[in-house]
């Protein structure tokens, strides 16, 4: 029922800006899995159907949101992981939350949040990072300190790079030309005097 009102511009408003909003971030993990991903479902509806209002309570409510937001990312229920992660790869990179993704990509708390989910142990969670990586790395405008970061760790970024692939498929190709790069401008930053850095 709660999903048949999202799609009313009006009635999404007002669930994002009600406290009952930061509710979605625990039901997301409830242990009963009917339950956590039907939450899931509206959650995901709720950031995704009216990207206008979503970039306005983002932009209001972002450290907020955020702070929440880490916590599904790092957490110990795979599922949780993976739909959250892919979840913000989706509205991250819509162009009403551009913004939104420019200030995420200053902070390095969250450049430590993809390079420990490049580490997982799930493949689909590891290359779903590696697409929110690369707009750190590939940001022509890195903070001082998300490059002395990737400068401090990237001999294991590069090992870690080196041995990631998407398998054999269409977007093989793609994956590996941006996996290249990416590991160009990780060398290229690891280059950097550390006063330049």
């Amino acid at each position: 029922m709660l999903r048949e009102c999202i799609k009313f511009l009006s009635l999404a408003r007002y669930i994002l800006e009600s406290a009952s909003f930061e509710l979605f971030f625990k039901f997301v993990e409830l242990p009963t899995f009917d339950v956590a991903s039907d939450a899931f479902s509206t959650f995901k509806d709720l950031l995704t159907k009216h990207l206008t209002v979503v970039s306005e309570y983002l932009t209001a409510h972002y450290d907020e949101f955020f702070d929440l937001y880490e916590k599904l990312l790092t957490s110990s229920n795979y599922v949780t992981r993976r739909q959250s992660l892919k979840l913000l790869s989706e509205f991250l990179l819509e162009p009403p939350n551009s913004h939104i993704m420019k200030r995420y990509i200053l902070e390095v708390r969250f450049l430590k949040v993809m390079m420990t989910l490049l580490k997982d142990s799930s493949k689909n969670i590891q290359i779903s990072a590696f697409h929110i990586f690369k707009v750190f790395v590939a940001n022509p405008n890195k903070p001082h300190e998300v490059k002395v970061i990737l400068a401090k760790n990237h001999e294991k970024l590069l090992e870690l790079l080196r041995n990631l692939s998407v398998g054999k498929g269409a977007d093989d190709d793609q994956f590996e030309e941006e996996k290249e790069l990416i590991m160009k401008e990780i060398e290229r930053v690891s280059g950097l005097p550390n006063h330049d850095c």
